[in-house]
C-alpha cells in the first residue's frame, strides 16, 4: 500500500467490476490470500462511518447522473484520506474483519497524514515498453559517455566587492589559479560564473583567502598620443600608466562532496539525491571549457565569435548558430546530447551603422534618439581611442559641439587648471575632425562621472563599435522570425556532420577536468532501434474513410466519382459580411470563389448581405479608431449581428490592426471572425485552407477519427473521459512586466475528443504553474478554469460527469514534474470535490516537451524519420515513463520529436494505448490537413500568443513585486466553444 502511495498512484477502489490497474493489460495478479482478523479494527471502522455520513456518488448504473452542482459548497465534514482509500460503495464490517493488522494501521496513519500534509506523488516507473509498429534503425545525436567513479568536491567562493559585468568573475578566477596555482595543489576548477567551484577530488585545505589584481590594457588614441584631459576624465591618469588596476579579494571555502558515482546509481534505476548534482556539475566543466575559448554561454550552448554562424535579420540584429551540449542519464547510460542551438545577438560594428539599421533609416538625422537611448543602454561598445571596452548608460543631453566637460591642464604648477571643454574641442585636439558634431554622444560613465564617446565615424574610422556575442533579449518582429527559422534549418544530413564534427573538434578527451573525472566520449552518433505507427484512418463527408499519406491529407484530392473530398460536418453559412482594411482587394473576387470553394466542401454559403470597405480618410486614424469606425459601418449595414466575418488586412496578420479587431470581435461583440490578407496565390487550396478555419469555428467537423466515429477507441470510450490541455505562455525575455498568460483546453461532447473549449486567464510574469485551475471567492463561488470546463463538459456529454481525466501538460522542465503532480493537480481535484461530494476521477497526466535537443535521423535515408516514429528505448530515462515521437511529416530541416513523460496513470493505460492515443489525436486539429507535431490540446495553443497579444492591446501591462495582476477580458459566451477549435 505504501509503495502504490509514494508512485503516485490511488489504490484501487472496490467496485462490482475489477479495478484498473497502473500495469492494465499485464498478466492478472494472483488472488490475495486471506488475511487473519485484526484486533482492534476501531479506527477502520470510524473512518467508514465517516464516509457513510458524506453525499455518496450512488447513482445505480442505469439511473440518470447526478448533475455537477455550481456555485456555493454545503457545509459538510473536510475530506479525510478516506476519500481516495475506501470505495465509494462502503464495504460491510465483514469485509473490514478480514485486513490484517498492518492493513489498518497503514490506513489509519494515511488518513492522518491526509488531513495535514498529503501524500507526495512522485513519476511513476516505466511498466513495460510498447510493441506494436514497424521495426526502424535510427541514430540519435547522443553520443555514449564512459565515467569512473570520482568524487567531485563543491566550492563556494567569496569576493569583497560586487562584481559588475559579465564575464568579470571568470576574469578574477581565471587570475586566481594563474597566480595561486601551488597552493591550490595544481588543481584545475571549473566555475559556473557565479559562487561556485568545483574539482576533482579534494583542496589541501578548506578555507583560503587570495588577492588578486585585474589589469585593463589601453591603447594610444587613434590620430595622435593623449593629452591632458579627456572626454571620460581619466585619461590624464592613463597617460601616467599603461593599465587600469582592480584589487579582489576572493575567499574559497569547502561546500560539499558530490559523488560522481551517484550518476551510475541513477543508471541503474536507483534515485539518488546527488545524481542530478553531479550531472550538474559535468555540464558545468563542458562550460569552463567553452568559456576559456571566449564563447558566449547561454545555459547549456554556447556560440563563438565566427561571423560564418551569423545570420543577419535586419534591424541591427543577427542570428548566431552555436551548440547545445549537456550530459543525459538515460535507459543505454551516461550520454552526451550535442545539437545546433541558435540565439539572438546584437551584429558587431560600429554603432552609427548600427543606429541606421535599427531603425531603418538613410540618414542618421532621421534618427528618433530617445528610442536609440532605450535601444543602446547596457549595450557594450569598444572606444577606438583607447581600445577600451565600455557599458552604454545613455546619451549626452547636447551634441558634440556643445556637450562639455571639466579637463584639467598644466599651467606650469603642479596641480594644473580645470577648464570646461567640448567633446568636439577635445577631439580636435587629438587631430580627429568630428564631421557630425551635432550628433549627441554616447555616455558610457557612472551617473555622477559621465564619460563621453561620439557616434560618429571620423573619416574612414568609427570612433566607438558593437562589442560582438551580446545576446539581444528583446522582442522579434514577425519578419525577423521568419527570416531566422528560414536561415537556421538544416538539413537531417548536414545536421549529423555539424554535430559529429563538434564533438572531434572539441578535443573533450585533451580536458583536463574531464580526464581527472575518468570521462570518455564516444565520436559516434547512438543507434536507437524505432518504432513507425500507422497513421490512423479518417473519416470525411459523406462516411467516407481517408487514410493520410505521410502524415497528410488533402481536401482537394479526387475520391470517388472524382469528386473532391467533403467536410465531414460542414456549416451553412446566411448572415455573414466582408470588410475590408487593405485598399488592393477585390472583394467581390474573393466573395465569389470562397463561395464556390465552399460548394464543393459541401459548404452553402449565401451571398454575404454588405462588403464594407474602409475610406482613405480612416486609414490615417490609430489602429483602434479604425477598428471602431469600421464597426459603425458594419451596424449601419447590416439587419443584425452577422454569424461571421470575413477581415481583409492591409498586410500580414502581425499588424497593428489584428489584435484590435480580434479583441472587438471576440471579447466586446461575440461575433466570430477570420482574417485573410490578399496574395498572388488566391487558389482553391488558399480558399481551401480558409473554409477549414471557418467552418471549425462556426462548430462544424472537418473531418474525425474512424476509431472515433464508430466509438471504439481503447478506454476513452468506455468510460466518460475530459481531456485537458495546460500550457502557459510567458512574454519576450525581455518584457518581465507582461503577465503571463495561463490557458486551459478542455474536451467536450464525450465521447468525441475531436471538440475542445478554452479557458484563459492572467497570472505574475514569468510563473509557469497554473494558479487559477481552482480560486474560491469570498461569496463562496468557485472561479477557477476547472470549474468552467466541468460544467461544459457535463453540459455538451449528455450530462455525464467526467470519470476519467487525461491532462497534457506542456512548457514545464523535469525540475517542475512535482509541482505539477502535486500542486497543479491537487487544485484540479479540489476543484472537483468543490462542485461533486462524488467519486473522485482516476488521473493520468503526461507531459509534453517540445524544447529540448534531442534529434532523431534515420540511420539508412537522408530524409527525415517517417510520421508516427516512437522511440522508447536507448536514449530515454532509465526509470521513469517516457517516450519520443514524431507524429508529423518534417519536409523542411529536421524534424523535432515530441518528448513525452506519463508522470501518474490511475486509468491504467499500456504503453502502446498512451502511444496510439497522443499519435491519434495529432490528427484531430481540425486547422490542419497534416499531422501536428503535438497533442492536439497542445496544438490548441498556437492560438494563445494571438490571444494574449489581443489582449493586451499594444503594449505590455506593468507588474511589479506584489502588485495585483490586471485580469484578462473573458471571451464572450457566443464564442468560447470556437475560437480554439
Amino acid at each position: 500500500m505504501s509503495q502504490g502511495l509514494c508512485a503516485g498512484r490511488r489504490p484501487p477502489r472496490t467496485t462490482p467490476t475489477p479495478p484498473s490497474s497502473p500495469n492494465a493489460g499485464a498478466a492478472p495478479s494472483p488472488p490475495r490470500p486471506t488475511p487473519p482478523p485484526i484486533s482492534d479494527p476501531a479506527r477502520c471502522r470510524a473512518a467508514l462511518l465517516a464516509q457513510r455520513r458524506r453525499r455518496p456518488f450512488s447513482s445505480p448504473p442505469d439511473a440518470a447522473p447526478s448533475p455537477l452542482v455550481p456555485g456555493r459548497r454545503r457545509a459538510c465534514s473536510s475530506p479525510t484520506g478516506a476519500d481516495l482509500l475506501l470505495p465509494a460503495r462502503s464495504p460491510t464490517p465483514a469485509h473490514l474483519i478480514q485486513m490484517s493488522d498492518n492493513m489498518a494501521a497503514k490506513i489509519g496513519e494515511i488518513v492522518q497524514v491526509h488531513n495535514d500534509n498529503p501524500v507526495k506523488r512522485v513519476p511513476i516507473a516505466r511498466p513495460s515498453f510498447g510493441r506494436e509498429g514497424k521495426q526502424i534503425k535510427l541514430l540519435s545525436n547522443h553520443f555514449t559517455v564512459k565515467l569512473s567513479g570520482i568524487d567531485a568536491v563543491s566550492i563556494k567562493s567569496e569576493d569583497d566587492k560586487v562584481i559588475d559585468g559579465k564575464g568579470i568573475g571568470r576574469k578574477v578566477m581565471d587570475k586566481v589559479l594563474q597566480t595561486y596555482s601551488s597552493e591550490l595543489a595544481g588543481k584545475e576548477f571549473a566555475y559556473d560564473g557565479e559562487k561556485c567551484l568545483f574539482t576533482v577530488g579534494p583542496l589541501p585545505q578548506n578555507n583560503f583567502e587570495f588577492t588578486v589584481i585585474l589589469e585593463e590594457t589601453s591603447s594610444r588614441a587613434a590620430g595622435g598620443s593623449l593629452g591632458h584631459g579627456s572626454p571620460n576624465q581619466g585619461d590624464k591618469k592613463r597617460s601616467k600608466c599603461t593599465h587600469l588596476a582592480k584589487k579582489f579579494v576572493v575567499g574559497i571555502s569547502y561546500a560539499a562532496k558530490i559523488p560522481l558515482k551517484s550518476v551510475a546509481l541513477a543508471l541503474r534505476g536507483s534515485e539518488s539525491d546527488h545524481a542530478q548534482d553531479a550531472l550538474r556539475v559535468l555540464d558545468i566543466v563542458l562550460r569552463q571549457q567553452q568559456a576559456k575559448r571566449g564563447c558566449l554561454l547561454v545555459r547549456q550552448s554556447f556560440f563563438s565569435d565566427d561571423f560564418r554562424n551569423l545570420v543577419d535579420l535586419t534591424g541591427g540584429v543577427s542570428g548566431c548558430r552555436g551548440l547545445h551540449s549537456s550530459f543525459r542519464t538515460t535507459i543505454g547510460g551516461l550520454s552526451l546530447n550535442m545539437d545546433v542551438s541558435t540565439t539572438m545577438i546584437v551584429t558587431p560594428g560600429p554603432v552609427f551603422d548600427f543606429l541606421l539599421t535599427n531603425q531603418n533609416v538613410r540618414d542618421i538625422r532621421d534618427i528618433d534618439w530617445p528610442r536609440a537611448k532605450k535601444m543602446l543602454k547596457n549595450l557594450r561598445v569598444k572606444a577606438i581611442h583607447n581600445n577600451m571596452e565600455f557599458k552604454i548608460s545613455g546619451l549626452s543631453d547636447e551634441p558634440c559641439s556643445r556637450q562639455t566637460f571639466p579637463m584639467k591642464v598644466r599651467n606650469g604648477s603642479s596641480e594644473g587648471e580645470t577648464v570646461e571643454i567640448t567633446v568636439q574641442e577635445y577631439f580636435k585636439s587629438k587631430q580627429v575632425d568630428l564631421t557630425m558634431p551635432y550628433l549627441p554622444c554616447l555616455d558610457v560613465g557612472k551617473p555622477k562621472r559621465p564619460n563621453y564617446v561620439p557616434i560618429e565615424v571620423a573619416g574612414t574610422n568609427p570612433l566607438c563599435h558593437m562589442v560582438s556575442l551580446q545576446r539581444y533579449t528583446k522582442a522579434l518582429s514577425s519578419q525577423q522570425r521568419a527570416t531566422l527559422v528560414e536561415k537556421s534549418r538544416q538539413k537531417p544530413q548536414e545536421r549529423m556532420r555539424v554535430v559529429t564534427d563538434a564533438v572531434k573538434n572539441n578535443r573533450y578527451d585533451d580536458d583536463p577536468i574531464l580526464s581527472s573525472c575518468g570521462i570518455k566520449i564516444e565520436k559516434q552518433l547512438t543507434r536507437v532501434d524505432g518504432r513507425v505507427l500507422s497513421a490512423p484512418t479518417l473519416v470525411v463527408g459523406n462516411s467516407e474513410d481517408c487514410i493520410p499519406n505521410r502524415g497528410r491529407w488533402n481536401y482537394n484530392n479526387k475520391v470517388v466519382r472524382l469528386l473532391v473530398m467533403r467536410l465531414f460536418e460542414p456549416v451553412k453559412i446566411e448572415r455573414w459580411a466582408i470588410v475590408n482594411f487593405s485598399a488592393r482587394c477585390d472583394m467581390s473576387r474573393i466573395s465569389r470563389d470562397l463561395i464556390n470553394c465552399g460548394r464543393t466542401k459541401g459548404i452553402i454559403i449565401e451571398r454575404p448581405f454588405t462588403l464594407v470597405d474602409e475610406d482613405s480618410q480612416s486609414r490615417r486614424c490609430t489602429p483602434v479608431v479604425r477598428v471602431e469606425s469600421m464597426f459603425e459601418k458594419v451596424k449601419a449595414n447590416l439587419p443584425g449581428p452577422p454569424e461571421f466575418l470575413l477581415c481583409v488586412l492591409p498586410e500580414r496578420k502581425n499588424c497593428d490592426l489584428y489584435g484590435p479587431w480580434k479583441k472587438k470581435n471576440l471579447h466586446e461583440m461575440g461575433i466570430i471572425t477570420q482574417c485573410i490578407v490578399p496574395s498572388v496565390k488566391m487558389n482553391d487550396q488558399y480558399y481551401t485552407n480558409v473554409l477549414l478555419k471557418i467552418n471549425a469555428k462556426l462548430g462544424g467537423m472537418n473531418s474525425k477519427l474512424s476509431l472515433e466515429h464508430r466509438h471504439m477507441i481503447p478506454i476513452v470510450n468506455q468510460t466518460p473521459t475530459l481531456i485537458l490541455g495546460m500550457d502557459v505562455s510567458h512574454g519576450s525575455p525581455g518584457r518581465a512586466d507582461v503577465p503571463s498568460i495561463a490557458a486551459v483546453v478542455g474536451s467536450r461532447c464525450w465521447p468525441l475528443i475531436s471538440r475542445y473549449r478554452a479557458s484563459v486567464r492572467t497570472q505574475s510574469p514569468k510563473v509557469e504553474m497554473i494558479d487559477s485551475l481552482f480560486k474560491p471567492l469570498d461569496d463562496g463561488k468557485d472561479d477557477g478554469i476547472i470549474r468552467e470546463l466541468l460544467l461544459d463538459f457535463y453540459k455538451t456529454s449528455q450530462q455525464r460527469k467526467p470519470k476519467q481525466i487525461i491532462i497534457f501538460r506542456d512548457g514545464v522542465s523535469e525540475s517542475q514534474f512535482s509541482q505539477v503532480l502535486n500542486v497543479e493537480l491537487n487544485q484540479i481535484i479540489k476543484a472537483y470535490q468543490y462542485m461533486d461530494q462524488g467519486p473522485i476521477p482516476k488521473f493520468t497526466v503526461i507531459i509534453a516537451q517540445k524544447n529540448h535537443h534531442t534529434k532523431l535521423f534515420q540511420e539508412n535515408a537522408p530524409d527525415n524519420v517517417p510520421p508516427g516514429t516512437v522511440v522508447d528505448s536507448g536514449i530515454v530515462h532509465p526509470r521513469q515513463y517516457d517516450f519520443y515521437m514524431c507524429a508529423h511529416a518534417g519536409p523542411i530541416g529536421t524534424s523535432r520529436p515530441t518528448h513525452y513523460h506519463v508522470l501518474h496513470d490511475e486509468i491504467g493505460f499500456l504503453p502502446d494505448d498512451v502511444q496510439k492515443l497522443v499519435l491519434s489525436l495529432s490528427y484531430v486539429y481540425q486547422r490542419s490537413t497534416t499531422a501536428i507535431s503535438v497533442a492536439a490540446q497542445m496544438g490548441q495553443f498556437m492560438k494563445f500568443e494571438e490571444f494574449a497579444e489581443t489582449s493586451s492591446g499594444s503594449g505590455g501591462v506593468p507588474s511589479s513585486s506584489g502588485a495585483v495582476v490586471p485580469e484578462l477580458p473573458r471571451l464572450h459566451a457566443d464564442v468560447c466553444s470556437s475560437m480554439h477549435n
